[in-house]
């Protein structure tokens, strides 16, 4: 019996406009009324995902998301954090000269601010179309302080320049941090071993729910973690081969209510069973 779904947002909850479809409100609101907790599992912050919490009405004591792609397990009511795994600012500086070398831009997350830095004089960062409801900081390598918070770090930039440049990172780095394209022009650092499925077991553990009783729903590379972790993992059509492959079950697209169809199909129809 599932008793934890957590679903990734861009293509898998949102649709080609960014919406999250009626249908799939009403089975989330349907799976919540019953007793199962959804939870949103994305790279975002808590900041940028208010609009989507209310739709759902995941605001209440007892609702939780996932943000920074693992790194925060958040109360959606209050914004407390009950798990965290953060960025030293000895990694930042890493990735200031990585960025460097690679001539892209590179902004930091700390918590709901980007600060920007200035690795590449020739290109700029994209991050800001792709997230506008952050507030975004231009920054200087030297006046990080080491008791900032820095969640991850990312590369938002044309798609096929980022790909070019992505073969270029030596392969010690991804020894020591989980580097993962989330969209086709965006590139995530994270701390090692810092996944969705690592933000999920920490909260599924502090419910009492066990790997089992997970259902995780995406479509990204970043999303893999989650469903091999997930008792049952499902992959949108739209999804990529990799997570096609690693998933038990294969959805209906992102414009088609997949996350509906998949709830309704593997998480509500076995409560019925069950009662």
């Amino acid at each position: 019996m599932i008793k934890l779904i957590a679903i990734d947002l861009d293509g898998t909850l949102l649709d080609s406009q960014k919406q999250i479809s009626k249908e799939d409100q009403r089975v989330l609101r349907q799976a919540k009324r019953e007793g199962i907790k959804v939870v949103i599992c994305t790279g975002r912050p808590l900041a940028a995902i208010q609009g989507y919490l209310d739709e759902l009405d995941l605001k209440e004591p007892g609702d939780y998301s996932i943000t920074f792609n693992g790194g925060l397990v958040q109360k959606n009511d209050t914004g407390e954090i009950i798990e965290k795994a953060l960025m030293p600012v000895e990694h930042i500086h890493e990735l200031f000269g990585l960025a460097s070398s690679l001539d892209v831009p590179m902004d930091i997350l700390s918590e709901g601010t980007v600060l920007q830095l200035p690795t590449s004089q020739n290109y700029l960062s994209i991050y800001g179309q792709l997230n506008n409801l952050l507030t975004f900081k231009r920054a200087q390598l030297n006046h990080l302080s080491v008791d900032q918070i820095y969640n991850k770090a990312v590369v938002a930039i044309d798609a096929d320049y980022l790909d070019e440049q992505i073969k270029k990172i030596p392969a010690d780095f991804y020894e020591r941090y989980e580097i993962i394209k989330t969209r086709s022009n965006l590139l995530e650092f994270m701390p090692k071993g810092i996944t969705k499925a690592y933000g999920i077991s920490l909260l599924a553990k502090d419910l009492g729910i066990s790997q089992e009783e997970v259902m995780g729903i995406g479509d990204e590379e970043n999303d893999l973690p989650m469903i091999q972790y997930a008792g049952i993992g499902v992959a949108m059509a739209n999804a990529v081969p990799l997570v096609k492959a690693a998933a038990d079950v294969v959805t209906k697209n992102n414009d088609q209510n997949g996350v509906a169809h998949a709830v309704t199909e593997y998480a509500l129809k076995s409560l019925k069973g069950a009662n």
